[in-house]
């Protein structure tokens, strides 16, 4: 690699994306909350979930914890990339085989922004209804403890009040 005109050079965006999150960790549990219009029952329904987020890097991976969201039996995954105060990704939710969905699994993306608290991330989410729409609603993470201990983990895995 050549050095730039000021005699560095220039970081890789790796290197970049690393420092420019360097000085956050957002592992833990946290509080998933979301909004989402239901065309079947023509009304808005929430989604809440206890997921725990591990981070690497850059990049957050999450997991809804057993039995820890409103609708028994339906995991929610993030992946999830960290740029600054910009948290950007994608997710996934399979609905509970004897729920309203029966099983279907929906996906889309989301964006958040991290508050200076770094306790709080809000934003919006998209994906695909069942009539072949696109459909959004605001998304909202919110930190309930650092710790991704075994005990934890295990006192989250409740559904949200």
């Amino acid at each position: 690699m050549t050095p730039s005109a000021e005699g560095v050079a220039p970081a890789s965006a790796d290197t970049r994306a690393g420092r420019q999150t360097a000085a956050e960790n957002y592992s833990g549990v946290w509080l998933s909350r979301y909004e989402y219009y239901s065309s079947g029952r023509e009304d808005v329904f929430e989604g809440r979930h206890y997921v725990v987020l591990v981070q690497h890097g850059n990049r957050l991976t999450g997991r809804s914890l057993n039995g820890a969201s409103l609708n028994p039996d339906s995991p929610l995954s993030l992946d999830l990339t960290v740029d600054r105060s910009v948290v950007t990704g994608t997710w996934t939710e399979q609905t509970a085989t004897g729920g309203y969905y029966q099983g279907a699994c929906y996906q889309g993306a989301v964006q958040m922004l991290v508050e200076p608290t770094s306790r709080r991330m809000a934003g919006k989410w998209v994906g695909f209804g069942k009539d072949f729409d696109v459909n959004t609603g605001p998304w909202e993470l919110r930190l309930m403890d650092t710790s991704v201990s075994k005990a934890t983990l295990e006192r989250y895995s409740v559904p949200p009040e």
